[in-house]
């Protein structure tokens, strides 16, 4: 199984001042088959872009980029933001860039025509199920992914985020089976409801879901990420063999 490490799992160290830069080679040192860094947490872009594709290179490593953004605006038109953000990860060498859907229910315009913008012949891009109500559910990622495919020859999934569901109240098991055809990434975090408040746990097997019996609902030729923030590189490093044990890798 490809494992990749989402940088919210190094929360505490980028809350003090760590680049992604460097998290490029902590990543290696784990033992992972990439990095995925978060748009969010650069300082300076065109500098740390170009450090992190040059370290990722250099070691070896996939790296997939997250952008906070969406697909669809508000008003339904294609995010003009879309192709400065695949410039980014052009300069990282990226293998996989995620958005959110967005309103593309209010979209009018040509797909293919829109999409044929976006370099995915070289960068494949995924959305992900948030947790919101516009870009969440099984239908607004469905409705999408159906229109891509019937009407383009896109280069375009699914990242299936398991915590997620819980904040939309959504059933992660039919959303799992329902998407599966789509999925081209997961993401793994676990829920955990305290007193009425829904928090990311820093354990697979502490929350909600019982992830390795949802797994078998999706494909495993996949890329697969841990995307829960850890105190120690220990508690990373046992978590990456809780996953590995889980899938039978």
């Amino acid at each position: 199984m490809t494992l990749i490490l989402n940088t919210w799992i190094f929360e505490a160290a980028v809350q003090r001042g760590t680049s992604q830069v460097d998290l490029v080679q902590r990543t290696a040192d784990l033992g992972a088959d990439g990095i995925e860094v978060r748009r969010e947490y650069f300082t300076d872009l065109p500098r740390e872009t170009a450090a992190v594709g040059q370290a990722a290179r250099q070691l070896g490593l996939i790296v997939n980029y997250s952008v906070p953004d969406e697909v669809f605006l508000d008003d339904g038109t294609l995010n003009p933001k879309l192709p400065t953000y695949f410039a980014e990860g052009q300069a990282m060498g990226i293998s996989k860039i995620k958005f959110n859907t967005g309103n593309f229910d209010r979209f009018t315009g040509d797909l293919a025509a829109g999409l044929a913008q976006l370099p995915l012949d070289q960068i494949e891009m995924n959305v992900e199920n948030d947790q919101t109500p516009v870009s969440g559910t099984v239908s607004a990622i469905r409705t999408f992914l159906d229109a891509v495919h019937a009407q383009t020859s896109a280069n375009l999934g699914y990242v299936y985020d398991l915590g997620n569901w819980a904040f939309t109240h959504g059933d992660a098991v039919a959303a799992a089976k329902a998407l599966a055809p789509y999925t081209h990434y997961i993401h793994l975090k676990n829920t955990a409801d305290h007193a009425g408040t829904l928090v990311t746990t820093d354990d697979l097997d502490t929350g909600l879901y019982d992830w390795r019996a949802l797994l078998t609902n999706l494909p495993h030729d996949v890329q697969f990420a841990l995307e829960y923030p850890m105190a120690t590189d220990d508690q990373i490093r046992q978590q990456i063999q809780l996953f590995r044990a889980g899938v039978g890798d």
